[in-house]
């Protein structure tokens, strides 16, 4: 016969049959929604920009993109038109300035 101990009722409960009006309540355990999100195909008809077709369902618009070997993007500036990230050279005189601050502040600076 195994036990625990409660923490609702400060009391010991063998584990088989635990009372009923002992259970924790389950807040918090799970999300606000009461299922897991379900993506579904259908959308409202779009006309495709390669075609020009009317689409109800994604699958079959992204089929024709796919086949048609252009890419799918939103309306993100980074994906249309990219620039590489550029590293600013440093040179000794942009560096002087902090490394005499931090060799004055611990005591060798002017």
């Amino acid at each position: 016969m195994r036990e625990r101990f409660c923490k609702i009722c400060k009391g010991w409960h063998q584990l088989d049959a635990w009372p009923h009006n002992c259970m924790p309540e389950a807040k918090g355990v799970r999300g606000r929604h009461a299922m897991p999100r379900i993506n579904i195909d259908t959308m409202e008809p779009v006309q495709s920009m390669l075609d020009g077709k009317m689409y109800d369902s994604k699958s079959n618009l992204r089929r024709t993109y796919k086949e048609g070997g252009v890419i799918e993007v939103g309306d993100d500036p980074s994906i249309l038109d990219p620039k590489p990230f550029k590293r600013k050279r440093v040179t000794r005189e942009d560096v002087r300035p902090s490394v005499e601050k931090a060799l004055s502040r611990a005591g060798f600076g002017a």
